[in-house]
């Protein structure tokens, strides 16, 4: 009888460390979450040194104190999860928050460059439309017809259209090749290709601006598409 009631107290004693286990896990949990930790590890030590007396708790009731152990084991596992599974769907969150921001800003950015584009375009359009209105003259120089082209071509074009330009007829409007006969900025084949733009085609280089800026892009798709085509074959 003595020597089993020594077991029992040994049992209980084990259920009552692993029940004091148990409550130091929960309240660690429970104080990371409140950003203290000093009472509950108070509490876990009183509930060890308690585990005396519960030694002597009888052997039929031996039971409920190994019930109330796992049942304090489950409850800090649950907040543990609880607690690990919040976390992850804080995280979570500012991920997406993050990913949102950037996304939102990159549609912004896209949709500032369409604007400027599309404002580009119809100044562009508003210059070429006018600019066979411009007063003529009887000579015109590198640089009078070089600004006639910056006001008709996109700014994103100009580097292609001026390399163009400066192969074909190094800016000079009158250029007319000695065996082909072509002639102009663009070195149009015929020359009187250019009549469509405009009946001055031979002394005006607005006239011819505007004819070879049209043959770029409807054939090439733009200046850059000729430059590229030009480039890989020396002709367009």
């Amino acid at each position: 009888m003595l020597e089993g009631n020594r077991v029992s107290r040994i049992s209980v004693r084990g259920f009552a460390v692993a029940s004091a286990t148990a409550v130091t896990a929960v309240g660690s949990v429970v104080g990371v979450a409140s950003g203290s930790t000093a009472q509950t590890t108070d509490d876990a030590e009183a509930v060890a040194n308690d585990t005396t007396l519960l030694a002597d708790i009888p052997v039929g009731e031996q039971a409920q104190v190994q019930t109330a152990s796992l049942t304090a084991q489950a409850d800090a596992q649950a907040i543990a999860a609880d607690a690990t599974a919040r976390k992850d769907a804080e995280e979570t969150a500012r991920k997406k928050a993050a990913e949102d921001a950037i996304a939102k800003q990159k549609q912004a950015e896209k949709a500032e460059q369409e604007r400027k584009a599309k404002a580009e375009a119809e100044t562009k359009a508003q210059a070429a439309s006018s600019l066979g209105d411009a007063p003529t003259q009887s000579s015109y120089t590198v640089a009078e017809i070089q600004a006639m082209a910056k006001a008709v071509v996109a700014s994103d074009q100009w580097t292609c259209f001026s390399n163009i330009v400066n192969h074909e007829s190094t800016w000079n409007y009158k250029a007319v090749n000695p065996s082909s006969g072509a002639y102009g900025l663009f070195q149009a084949l015929p020359g009187s290709k250019m009549s469509s733009a405009g009946s001055d085609w031979q002394t005006n280089p607005a006239t011819q601006i505007k004819w070879g800026l049209n043959y770029m892009e409807s054939r090439y798709g733009s200046p850059c598409g000729a430059w590229s085509f030009w480039q890989a074959n020396h002709w367009y």
